[in-house]
Protein backbone atom coordinates (compact mmCIF):
# COMPACT_ATOMS: atom_id res chain seq x y z
CA UNK A 1 0.00 0.00 0.00
CA UNK A 2 2.22 3.03 -1.57
CA UNK A 3 1.53 6.93 -1.59
CA UNK A 4 -0.95 9.20 -2.61
CA UNK A 5 -2.26 12.37 -3.98
CA UNK A 6 -1.02 15.25 -1.24
CA UNK A 7 -4.93 16.34 -0.63
CA UNK A 8 -6.23 12.92 0.45
CA UNK A 9 -2.82 12.66 2.80
CA UNK A 10 -3.34 16.17 4.42
CA UNK A 11 -6.70 14.70 5.36
CA UNK A 12 -5.51 11.76 6.65
CA UNK A 13 -2.05 12.79 8.77
CA UNK A 14 -3.09 12.40 12.10
CA UNK A 15 -1.34 12.73 15.89
CA UNK A 16 0.27 9.12 16.86
CA UNK A 17 1.52 11.10 19.98
CA UNK A 18 -0.01 10.17 23.28
CA UNK A 19 0.17 6.04 22.30
CA UNK A 20 3.69 4.91 23.54
CA UNK A 21 1.85 3.78 26.75
CA UNK A 22 2.35 0.02 27.45
CA UNK A 23 -0.28 -2.59 26.25
CA UNK A 24 -0.37 -6.08 26.24
CA UNK A 25 -3.44 -8.26 25.69
CA UNK A 26 -4.02 -10.95 27.62
CA UNK A 27 -5.15 -14.16 26.58
CA UNK A 28 -8.41 -13.73 28.79
CA UNK A 29 -9.31 -10.51 26.02
CA UNK A 30 -9.10 -12.55 23.21
CA UNK A 31 -11.84 -14.73 23.35
CA UNK A 32 -14.63 -13.92 21.56
CA UNK A 33 -18.53 -15.26 21.49
CA UNK A 34 -19.85 -16.18 18.67
CA UNK A 35 -16.06 -16.58 16.29
CA UNK A 36 -16.15 -19.80 14.71
CA UNK A 37 -13.46 -22.01 15.53
CA UNK A 38 -10.20 -21.40 13.74
CA UNK A 39 -6.82 -22.98 14.20
CA UNK A 40 -5.26 -19.88 13.16
CA UNK A 41 -7.21 -18.07 16.20
CA UNK A 42 -5.70 -20.41 18.34
CA UNK A 43 -3.06 -17.62 19.88
CA UNK A 44 -4.27 -14.06 19.01
CA UNK A 45 -1.94 -12.15 21.36
CA UNK A 46 0.28 -9.06 20.83
CA UNK A 47 3.69 -9.78 22.17
CA UNK A 48 6.50 -7.19 22.43
CA UNK A 49 9.66 -9.20 21.97
CA UNK A 50 12.70 -8.84 24.70
CA UNK A 51 14.83 -6.02 24.47
CA UNK A 52 12.52 -4.67 21.80
CA UNK A 53 11.55 -0.93 22.00
CA UNK A 54 7.99 -0.09 23.16
CA UNK A 55 5.49 0.13 19.88
CA UNK A 56 4.05 3.32 18.65
CA UNK A 57 0.97 2.03 18.39
CA UNK A 58 -0.66 -0.96 21.22
CA UNK A 59 -4.49 -1.27 20.92
CA UNK A 60 -4.77 0.75 24.51
CA UNK A 61 -7.71 2.57 22.28
CA UNK A 62 -8.60 -0.36 19.55
CA UNK A 63 -8.64 -3.59 21.63
CA UNK A 64 -7.39 -6.43 20.21
CA UNK A 65 -10.15 -9.39 19.64
CA UNK A 66 -10.18 -12.80 17.93
CA UNK A 67 -13.66 -11.25 16.21
CA UNK A 68 -11.30 -8.21 15.52
CA UNK A 69 -7.95 -9.85 13.76
CA UNK A 70 -10.45 -12.22 11.81
CA UNK A 71 -12.89 -9.30 10.39
CA UNK A 72 -9.29 -7.39 9.55
CA UNK A 73 -7.56 -10.86 7.42
CA UNK A 74 -10.95 -10.76 5.89
CA UNK A 75 -11.05 -7.27 4.60
CA UNK A 76 -7.62 -7.58 4.06
CA UNK A 77 -7.60 -9.96 1.30
CA UNK A 78 -11.44 -9.24 0.08
CA UNK A 79 -11.03 -7.41 -3.28
CA UNK A 80 -14.71 -5.63 -2.53
CA UNK A 81 -12.36 -2.64 -1.43
CA UNK A 82 -11.24 -1.87 -5.05
CA UNK A 83 -13.69 -0.30 -7.31
CA UNK A 84 -13.76 -3.11 -10.18
CA UNK A 85 -13.45 -5.97 -6.71
CA UNK A 86 -10.48 -7.12 -8.26
CA UNK A 87 -7.75 -5.69 -6.38
CA UNK A 88 -7.19 -6.69 -2.19
CA UNK A 89 -4.29 -5.38 0.06
CA UNK A 90 -3.13 -8.92 -0.15
CA UNK A 91 -2.56 -8.39 -4.02
CA UNK A 92 0.11 -5.95 -3.89
CA UNK A 93 0.72 -7.09 -0.19
CA UNK A 94 1.45 -11.14 -0.42
CA UNK A 95 1.98 -13.25 3.12
CA UNK A 96 4.82 -15.30 0.81
CA UNK A 97 6.84 -12.33 0.03
CA UNK A 98 6.76 -10.76 3.46
CA UNK A 99 3.83 -9.21 2.64
CA UNK A 100 5.33 -7.24 0.07
CA UNK A 101 5.25 -8.09 -3.95
CA UNK A 102 6.57 -10.56 -5.80
CA UNK A 103 8.66 -9.80 -8.73
CA UNK A 104 6.79 -5.95 -9.29
CA UNK A 105 8.85 -3.29 -9.09
CA UNK A 106 5.98 -0.87 -8.88
CA UNK A 107 2.52 -1.51 -7.77
CA UNK A 108 -0.43 -2.94 -9.78
CA UNK A 109 -3.92 -1.67 -9.20
CA UNK A 110 -6.91 -1.84 -11.18
CA UNK A 111 -7.43 -2.18 -14.24
CA UNK A 112 -3.70 -2.62 -14.74
CA UNK A 113 -2.62 0.52 -13.59
CA UNK A 114 0.52 1.09 -12.54
CA UNK A 115 2.20 2.79 -9.46
CA UNK A 116 5.06 4.66 -9.16
CA UNK A 117 6.60 2.99 -5.69
CA UNK A 118 7.69 -0.38 -4.83
CA UNK A 119 5.09 -2.17 -2.48
CA UNK A 120 6.97 -2.16 0.72
CA UNK A 121 6.69 -4.98 3.02
CA UNK A 122 4.01 -5.13 6.30
CA UNK A 123 5.49 -6.02 9.12
CA UNK A 124 6.27 -4.98 12.78
CA UNK A 125 3.90 -2.41 12.17
CA UNK A 126 2.91 -1.48 15.84
CA UNK A 127 6.58 0.06 15.78
CA UNK A 128 6.43 2.89 12.73
CA UNK A 129 5.50 6.14 13.18
CA UNK A 130 4.93 7.34 9.78
CA UNK A 131 3.88 4.69 6.40
CA UNK A 132 4.46 4.55 3.12
CA UNK A 133 7.97 5.49 1.40
CA UNK A 134 7.56 9.45 2.47
CA UNK A 135 5.88 9.37 5.69
CA UNK A 136 2.29 10.63 3.80
CA UNK A 137 0.05 8.77 6.60
CA UNK A 138 1.01 9.05 10.55
CA UNK A 139 -1.21 6.62 11.83
CA UNK A 140 -2.26 2.80 11.33
CA UNK A 141 -5.71 3.17 11.21
CA UNK A 142 -5.94 5.65 8.97
CA UNK A 143 -2.84 3.94 6.35
CA UNK A 144 -5.25 1.68 4.53
CA UNK A 145 -7.38 4.45 3.41
CA UNK A 146 -5.02 6.01 1.12
CA UNK A 147 -3.98 2.99 -1.49
CA UNK A 148 -8.27 2.15 -0.85
CA UNK A 149 -8.51 5.82 -2.56
CA UNK A 150 -5.13 6.13 -4.42
CA UNK A 151 -6.48 5.81 -8.68
CA UNK A 152 -3.24 3.99 -9.41
CA UNK A 153 -4.25 1.64 -6.95
CA UNK A 154 -7.39 0.14 -5.37
CA UNK A 155 -9.84 3.57 -6.57
CA UNK A 156 -12.69 3.29 -4.75
CA UNK A 157 -14.14 5.75 -2.15
CA UNK A 158 -14.98 5.08 1.17
CA UNK A 159 -18.46 5.50 1.15
CA UNK A 160 -19.14 2.70 -1.86
CA UNK A 161 -16.87 0.97 0.26
CA UNK A 162 -19.42 0.65 3.08
CA UNK A 163 -21.93 0.38 1.07
CA UNK A 164 -20.40 -2.85 -0.15
CA UNK A 165 -19.67 -4.19 2.65
CA UNK A 166 -22.98 -2.99 4.20
CA UNK A 167 -24.68 -5.18 1.83
CA UNK A 168 -23.12 -8.50 2.45
CA UNK A 169 -24.72 -10.60 5.28
CA UNK A 170 -21.34 -11.92 5.84
CA UNK A 171 -20.12 -8.84 7.05
CA UNK A 172 -22.98 -7.38 9.61
CA UNK A 173 -22.17 -10.41 10.99
CA UNK A 174 -18.68 -10.15 11.40
CA UNK A 175 -18.74 -6.47 12.76
CA UNK A 176 -21.49 -7.67 14.91
CA UNK A 177 -19.09 -9.73 16.07
CA UNK A 178 -15.92 -8.01 16.69
CA UNK A 179 -17.37 -4.52 17.30
CA UNK A 180 -21.09 -5.23 18.97
CA UNK A 181 -22.94 -4.00 16.19
CA UNK A 182 -24.27 -4.69 12.14
CA UNK A 183 -23.59 -1.05 11.67
CA UNK A 184 -20.15 -0.53 9.11
CA UNK A 185 -18.23 2.45 9.63
CA UNK A 186 -14.90 3.62 8.40
CA UNK A 187 -13.80 3.45 11.86
CA UNK A 188 -14.40 -0.04 12.86
CA UNK A 189 -13.14 -0.67 9.35
CA UNK A 190 -9.61 0.80 9.96
CA UNK A 191 -9.53 -0.68 13.68
CA UNK A 192 -10.01 -4.36 12.48
CA UNK A 193 -7.09 -4.02 9.59
CA UNK A 194 -5.38 -2.22 12.44
CA UNK A 195 -5.91 -5.46 14.81
CA UNK A 196 -4.79 -7.20 11.63
CA UNK A 197 -1.90 -5.71 10.63
CA UNK A 198 -0.23 -4.99 14.31
CA UNK A 199 -0.28 -8.16 14.90
CA UNK A 200 2.49 -8.94 11.76
CA UNK A 201 5.12 -9.21 14.33
CA UNK A 202 8.26 -10.56 12.45
CA UNK A 203 10.45 -11.58 15.26
CA UNK A 204 11.95 -15.03 14.84
CA UNK A 205 15.08 -15.21 12.14
CA UNK A 206 18.03 -16.78 13.10
CA UNK A 207 19.57 -13.19 14.48
CA UNK A 208 16.63 -13.11 17.05
CA UNK A 209 17.22 -16.80 18.22
CA UNK A 210 21.16 -16.03 18.67
CA UNK A 211 19.84 -12.73 20.52
CA UNK A 212 17.50 -14.50 22.73
CA UNK A 213 20.44 -17.55 23.32
CA UNK A 214 18.34 -19.77 21.66
CA UNK A 215 20.46 -20.71 18.57
CA UNK A 216 23.47 -19.58 17.38
CA UNK A 217 25.59 -17.93 14.18
CA UNK A 218 27.82 -19.38 12.02
CA UNK A 219 31.49 -17.70 11.73
CA UNK A 220 31.08 -15.89 8.46
CA UNK A 221 27.48 -14.76 9.90
CA UNK A 222 29.33 -12.90 13.08
CA UNK A 223 31.51 -11.74 11.42
CA UNK A 224 28.97 -10.27 9.03
CA UNK A 225 27.51 -9.17 12.14
CA UNK A 226 30.19 -7.05 12.96
CA UNK A 227 30.57 -5.47 9.60
CA UNK A 228 26.92 -4.63 9.55
CA UNK A 229 27.30 -2.92 12.76
CA UNK A 230 30.25 -1.19 11.70
CA UNK A 231 28.93 0.08 8.61
CA UNK A 232 25.11 -0.20 8.32
CA UNK A 233 23.51 0.29 11.83
CA UNK A 234 23.12 3.61 11.92
CA UNK A 235 20.28 3.95 9.65
CA UNK A 236 19.29 0.18 10.34
CA UNK A 237 19.20 -0.09 13.54
CA UNK A 238 18.29 -3.36 15.67
CA UNK A 239 15.93 -5.35 16.21
CA UNK A 240 13.75 -3.56 14.18
CA UNK A 241 16.61 -2.65 11.28
CA UNK A 242 15.22 0.11 10.98
CA UNK A 243 15.64 3.90 12.42
CA UNK A 244 12.32 5.24 10.68
CA UNK A 245 13.84 8.33 9.30
CA UNK A 246 13.69 9.58 5.91
CA UNK A 247 17.06 9.90 3.69
CA UNK A 248 18.26 10.30 0.27
CA UNK A 249 20.44 7.36 -0.50
CA UNK A 250 22.22 8.65 -3.57
CA UNK A 251 20.36 7.22 -5.92
CA UNK A 252 20.33 8.58 -9.38
CA UNK A 253 17.08 10.71 -9.28
CA UNK A 254 16.46 9.68 -12.90
CA UNK A 255 15.04 6.40 -13.10
CA UNK A 256 16.26 5.25 -16.66
CA UNK A 257 13.53 2.85 -16.73
CA UNK A 258 10.44 5.18 -16.60
CA UNK A 259 12.29 8.43 -16.56
CA UNK A 260 10.70 9.23 -13.26
CA UNK A 261 11.84 11.80 -10.84
CA UNK A 262 10.49 11.04 -7.49
CA UNK A 263 10.78 13.81 -4.74
CA UNK A 264 10.30 11.46 -2.19
CA UNK A 265 9.35 13.08 1.14
CA UNK A 266 9.38 16.40 -0.59
CA UNK A 267 6.06 15.53 -1.70
CA UNK A 268 4.43 15.87 1.68
CA UNK A 269 6.42 18.71 3.00
CA UNK A 270 7.12 20.66 -0.22
CA UNK A 271 7.94 24.02 1.59
CA UNK A 272 11.13 22.29 2.94
CA UNK A 273 13.98 21.97 0.47
CA UNK A 274 15.58 19.96 3.32
CA UNK A 275 13.13 16.95 2.51
CA UNK A 276 13.48 16.47 -1.34
CA UNK A 277 14.63 13.02 -2.35
CA UNK A 278 14.37 11.61 1.22
CA UNK A 279 12.65 8.33 1.54
CA UNK A 280 11.61 6.61 4.90
CA UNK A 281 14.71 4.00 5.19
CA UNK A 282 13.47 0.23 5.24
CA UNK A 283 13.76 -2.65 7.38
CA UNK A 284 16.64 -5.37 6.36
CA UNK A 285 14.66 -7.60 7.73
CA UNK A 286 13.15 -10.62 5.16
CA UNK A 287 15.20 -9.21 2.34
CA UNK A 288 14.99 -12.73 0.67
CA UNK A 289 11.32 -12.68 -0.13
CA UNK A 290 10.77 -8.80 -0.92
CA UNK A 291 12.72 -8.39 -3.60
CA UNK A 292 13.05 -6.00 -5.73
CA UNK A 293 14.51 -3.48 -3.83
CA UNK A 294 15.01 0.05 -3.35
CA UNK A 295 11.56 2.64 -3.60
CA UNK A 296 10.77 1.88 -6.98
CA UNK A 297 12.48 -1.28 -7.14
CA UNK A 298 14.76 -0.49 -9.72
CA UNK A 299 17.35 -3.04 -7.67
CA UNK A 300 16.86 -6.46 -8.48
CA UNK A 301 19.57 -8.11 -6.24
CA UNK A 302 21.05 -7.21 -3.01
CA UNK A 303 24.32 -7.76 -5.27
CA UNK A 304 23.06 -4.65 -6.96
CA UNK A 305 21.91 -2.84 -3.91
CA UNK A 306 25.51 -3.66 -2.44
CA UNK A 307 27.21 -2.15 -5.78
CA UNK A 308 25.30 1.08 -5.41
CA UNK A 309 26.76 1.75 -1.92
CA UNK A 310 30.17 0.61 -2.91
CA UNK A 311 30.34 2.43 -6.38
CA UNK A 312 27.26 3.85 -7.74
CA UNK A 313 26.27 6.61 -4.83
CA UNK A 314 25.08 10.30 -6.70
CA UNK A 315 26.28 13.23 -5.22
CA UNK A 316 22.74 14.25 -4.99
CA UNK A 317 21.11 17.37 -3.44
CA UNK A 318 20.27 16.31 0.68
CA UNK A 319 22.64 13.45 -0.22
CA UNK A 320 22.84 11.57 3.12
CA UNK A 321 25.98 13.11 4.77
CA UNK A 322 27.22 8.99 6.17
CA UNK A 323 26.96 7.79 2.07
CA UNK A 324 29.15 11.25 0.80
CA UNK A 325 31.97 8.95 0.11
CA UNK A 326 29.76 5.60 -0.52
CA UNK A 327 30.96 2.65 1.84
CA UNK A 328 33.47 0.41 1.45
CA UNK A 329 33.67 -3.10 1.97
CA UNK A 330 36.41 -5.41 0.61
CA UNK A 331 35.24 -8.73 -1.06
CA UNK A 332 35.49 -11.11 2.56
CA UNK A 333 33.76 -8.33 4.45
CA UNK A 334 30.65 -8.13 1.74
CA UNK A 335 30.32 -11.58 1.49
CA UNK A 336 30.36 -11.90 5.00
CA UNK A 337 27.72 -8.85 5.29
CA UNK A 338 25.23 -10.91 2.79
CA UNK A 339 25.44 -14.02 5.33
CA UNK A 340 25.01 -12.01 8.32
CA UNK A 341 21.42 -10.29 6.45
CA UNK A 342 20.33 -13.63 6.03
CA UNK A 343 20.28 -14.23 9.43
CA UNK A 344 17.46 -12.09 9.05
CA UNK A 345 15.08 -14.14 7.27
CA UNK A 346 11.80 -15.04 9.16
CA UNK A 347 10.44 -18.38 8.09
CA UNK A 348 8.20 -18.71 10.46
CA UNK A 349 6.64 -15.51 9.48
CA UNK A 350 5.83 -15.73 6.33
CA UNK A 351 4.15 -18.80 6.88
CA UNK A 352 2.13 -18.34 9.50
CA UNK A 353 -1.22 -19.84 9.93
CA UNK A 354 -2.90 -16.19 11.45
CA UNK A 355 -1.45 -13.72 8.02
CA UNK A 356 -2.77 -16.51 5.63
CA UNK A 357 -5.59 -15.67 2.91
CA UNK A 358 -8.69 -16.86 4.23
CA UNK A 359 -10.23 -20.28 2.21
CA UNK A 360 -13.80 -18.96 3.04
Amino acid sequence: MKIRSSVLRSLLVLTAGGMLAFYSCKKDNVTDPGTPEDPSLADIEFRIPASWPLPVYNYSNNPLTKAGFRLGRQLFFDPILSSDNTVSCGTCHQPFAAFSQLDHKVSHGVKERVGTRNSPSLFNLNWHSSFFWDGGVNHIEMQPFAPITNPLEMDETLVNVVAKLQAQDKYKQMFKEAFGTEEITTQKMSRALAQFMGMMVSANAPYDKYMRQEGTLNTDELAGLTVFRSKCATCHTEPLFSDFSFRNNGLALVNNEKGVVDSGRGIITPNDPASLYKFKVPSLRNLKYTAPYMHDGRLATIDAVLDHYTNDVQQTPNLDPLLAGGISLSAQERQQLKAFLNTLNDETFVKDIRFQEPKQ
